[in-house]
């Protein structure tokens, strides 16, 4: 897919944005950068040292590109990183550099690079286990007879629609399942999803319920909560500069398909060190190999154009097409991918020129594609501008 045509297919223009941010509901504002407030949560602790972030040097081009897009729609926070250095960070709604920003699916990606961890660590002997060896209570149900590796891909077949008014509304389910309590928690949360409608490892379908098996499977097989495994793992090695928090159910257990609350800046961080393999100042946090594979389709089913009509999907990560907009590179290093969330949640990552762009936002359609698709023209645009930067 070319710059040209991606921002055809997407039909957004930039045009009047020089007005003054869309309103935002201040209920929706509050709740989505104060959530932990609201509900329980397990803290993620940071390290007693931060790794500091570089500040570049104002650009008239870029600060007036990322003004435009805060003015237009309805983000909270904005930051846009170049290796470690930031380029841009906006705030908006009264939000500042402390909220702690409700993370929704983007969380998945967090969760996926938690299993590759515990995987090489041997926590996981192979993705081919299914998830009832770690998980006792799904012994016999349709998702303990799930491999580890069709949850991380939304492969397992059960039937589950994220999105839907019908009285099935499986999604809305889940989330009374964990975070508001309606179950006691755990396994329990999931067993009502108990129907499989494809063959396992055949087709692509977003289940935030594969995610919450997943965490299961994680928690059971590191013996520790999903929370302190992150810290442990992910969130003092990369130098976090905030405390972050994970929500959980009535048993104690981190709703792994969502809700991972943290300071815009961390999300960067995160964003950082998927973009260099997994590792920081010489260290690797994450096993290279894991990330370039969550990073590739796996499956015929699970390419850009298949899984869905524009993207295709890893381990619990986005993958934003086949080819590259610009001219020169090679198809081996066409690997952009994201992590995105309901309302408007996202980190953009490129690996070759290590750009990192994070949102949180509150869309008030929490699946908005006109909002999405902005999105995706602005990080298009900045890969155009600073590519040509590099040219220069």
């Amino acid at each position: 897919m070319t710059l040209k045509s991606t921002a055809a297919v997407l039909a957004l223009a930039f045009a009047g944005l020089a007005h003054a941010a869309p309103p935002a509901d201040p209920k929706m504002v509050e709740l989505w950068s104060r959530m932990d407030e609201f509900h329980a949560a397990r803290g993620v602790k940071k390290p007693d040292a931060a790794r500091e972030l570089k500040r570049a040097a104002p650009s008239p081009e870029i600060d007036k590109l990322v003004d435009a897009f805060m003015d237009a729609h309805p983000n909270t926070g904005l930051l846009v990183l170049k290796g470690d250095t930031v380029l841009a960070e906006r705030y908006q709604y009264g939000r500042t550099a402390q909220n702690r920003f409700e993370s929704a699916s983007v969380a998945k990606t967090v969760l996926g690079m938690l299993i590759g961890i515990a995987v090489s660590e041997g926590k996981i002997k192979s993705l081919d286990d299914k998830a009832g060896e770690y998980v006792p209570d799904l012994k016999g149900h349709p998702y303990g007879e799930t491999s580890i590796r069709d949850l991380l891909t939304m492969s397992s077949g059960i039937a589950f629609q994220e999105f839907d008014t019908s009285t099935r509304n499986e999604g809305r389910r889940l989330i009374n399942n964990t975070i508001f309590q309606k179950t006691e928690g755990g396994a329990d949360a999931v067993k009502e999803f108990n129907r499989r409608e494809a063959p396992a490892g055949t087709h692509f379908n977003y289940a935030s319920a594969d995610s919450e098996v997943l965490g299961l499977v994680l928690a059971k097989a590191t013996g520790q909560p999903v929370a302190t495994y992150l810290s442990e793992k992910i969130w003092q090695p990369m130098g976090a500069e905030a405390n972050a928090t994970w929500l959980v159910d009535k048993g104690g257990y981190e709703a792994t398909y969502c809700c991972l609350n943290a300071t815009l800046r961390d999300f960067a961080r995160f964003g950082m060190l998927l973009a260099n393999s997994g590792a920081l100042d010489g260290k690797q946090i994450i096993p290279a190999g894991w990330v370039k594979a969550a990073t590739t389709p796996q499956a015929p089913h699970l390419r850009a154009g298949v899984a869905t009509q524009w993207n295709g999907y890893g381990y619990q990560t986005w993958i934003l097409g086949d080819a590259d907009p610009r001219e020169g590179r090679k198809p081996s290093e066409s690997r952009f991918f994201a992590a995105f969330g309901l309302r408007g949640q996202a980190i953009f990552v490129d690996p070759l020129t290590k750009l990192v762009v994070v949102h949180t936002a509150v869309w008030a359609d929490g699946s908005d594609q006109t909002e999405r698709g902005a999105q995706f023209e602005l990080w298009f645009r900045l890969l155009g501008m600073l590519s040509k930067e590099k040219a220069a």
